[in-house]
Formats: C-alpha cells, structure tokens, sequence
C-alpha cells in the first residue's frame, strides 16, 4: 500500500489484511509497538476542524515511534495564498507520511499524485474517509464477530455524509445486508447504491420509515440542519430521525450503535449508558487502526 485515498482503491485482500494488522498492533498498543517507525515522520495536515481522527492519528504515530510534525494552516503560508499543490511539495520533501483532511472533494487524490510518500486521506469534503470505514468495519468485525450475513441499518443524512458514502461500499465488499433510513430528500446518491450493487451483489434497501426490530448494527449520522432552507422542515425530520430510549425500546437487544461522532442531538446523553451504544469503543478503535494504516504506509516505502 502507498496512498490511502479512497476505500474503492482497495480490494477485499487489502482490507482483510488492514484488519489483521490492527488486531496485531490493538496487542501491541503499549511500548512493544514503540520502535516500528523509529526514524519516520508523520506530517497531519487539517484544513477543517477534527478531533478523532486528528488525535487518533497523532497517538498512532506517536505509538510506532514515528515522530509527528502538525501543520497549521492559519499560521502557514496557506494563509498568504500558497497553493495547494505547492504547499503539498514542501511537505513531502520534509516528511515520511502524510495525513491530509481538506474540505475539497479531490483534494486527497491531487495531492497523492503531487507528493512522492504516501498520502492518507483523513477526509475530503462529502467524498471519502476511508479510514473511518476501515475502523467501522474493525468494530463490528470485533463485536459481532462476522460481517458477511449482518443486518446493517445507515441512518441520518445520507445524502452528504462522506462517512456513510464509504461505509456502503466496506459493507458491500464484505455481505452485509444493508437499510438505508432517511429522509427522501436526503437519500444515497443512486450511483453509489448502483456501483456498490454491481460490484459485490449487494442487498441494499432504502426507506424513511425506522424499524430496528432485526437490525444487528444501527449506524447513525446526524441530520445536517445547515443543509436546509426551511429550519422548521430540519427540525422535524432531526425529532424523526433521533436515537432514543424509546426508540430502542423495541429493538434487538445484540443490536450495536455506532456514530462516527460527534453527536448532536441525534443520540441523546441517556443512551450512552446502554449496553448497546458502542460508540465510544469504536473511536477509540482508531488508534491501532490508523496504526495498521500508518505502518503499512511507511513500510511499502
């Protein structure tokens, strides 16, 4: 593996080893990991505000051994109006790895052909975040022990979250049966639907109506009320589609909530403390995750 752009670049071959590393390095979380990218540095460059992913991969790094240069875009030359492009040269003269989020949809492709080490896209605007997939897929893979076969229900905003966009496509390659909830106006682009269907056979339904009766996995995003003209339509459909007790009520007690965090409103407080929210598990399942992309990076060098 060189670059890390989007989930569509890697075969079925290539997660299942992504997973297995991250099984070896979640063992080898303390000092036995130190050491295996003594002498790299890893550049994280954020154009848009993170906390997991940016932190997660920061303790990745730091994990391996490698040594972790951040960069600012506010007190960089990005701030004089360097380009992309050219801002992206410099770093990849300097550095091992990069770790790049951008609000741009391309932007992580653009700079994978630019640079000569490795790139990971940590997200590009609504497009892909291929890592989040790969740390959603470790988790279910960890909890329910099987993907192929599970009932995967996507919740939310379907229509712009980058999360949900990549996730479809790690479901498909690996046989999950997935739901689609959300409002109409919010649904997958068909294209993604159809090429995740033709490529892998997959089971895909799409519905505004919530049933969790048989779902094994519950994946949620919240409704993007900045998306609406109307506040008074984004605040109906964010009541309608929100995560709480009652809604659980009825569900399958084995059914596991997962967020790519963070929530709003969409998953109250008082959820947390049901055995199901498994949330916070999943992020932190990002470090040796990212740690299995970091070191598979390097070591293709």
């Amino acid at each position: 593996m060189k670059d890390l752009v989007s989930i569509r670049d890697l075969g079925k071959a290539d997660v299942e080893l992504i997973l297995e590393e991250a099984a070896k390095m979640e063992k080898m979380l303390s000092k036995k990991a130190d050491g295996l990218l003594a002498g790299k540095i890893v550049s994280t460059m954020f154009f848009e505000p993170s906390t997991r992913t940016n932190m997660s991969f920061q303790a990745a790094a730091k994990r391996l051994g490698a040594k972790l240069m951040t960069f600012y875009p506010s007190i960089s030359s990005t701030a004089k109006g360097e380009s992309l492009g050219d801002t992206i040269r410099m770093i990849d003269g300097y550095v091992d790895v990069i770790v790049l989020r951008h609000p741009y949809e391309g932007a992580a492709r653009f700079a994978a052909d630019v640079a000569e080490h490795p790139v990971i896209n940590a997200g590009d605007g609504a497009n892909q975040h291929p890592t989040q997939t790969l740390l959603d897929l470790y988790t279910i893979k960890k909890i329910k022990k099987k993907i192929r076969g599970l009932k995967v229900s996507l919740m939310g905003d379907l229509k712009h979250a980058r999360t949900m966009r990549s996730l479809l496509f790690g479901l498909g390659m690996f046989g999950a049966e997935i739901t689609l909830i959300s409002p109409i106006q919010l649904r997958m682009d068909e294209d993604i639907i159809e090429e995740t269907q033709e490529k892998f056979g997959a089971t895909i339904h799409q519905t505004s109506e919530i049933d969790l009766r048989e779902a094994d996995v519950l994946y949620v995003c919240r409704i993007q009320k900045e998306r609406f003209s109307d506040q008074y339509e984004a605040e109906k459909m964010q009541k309608e589609f929100r995560v709480d007790l009652a809604m659980l009520k009825d569900a399958n007690p084995d059914l596991a909530i997962l967020h790519p965090l963070p929530k709003v409103d969409e998953i109250p407080p008082e959820v947390d403390s049901d055995p199901r929210a498994k949330y916070f598990e999943q992020a932190k399942n990002g470090v040796p995750v990212r740690m299995a992309v970091l070191y598979l990076a390097a070591k293709g060098r």
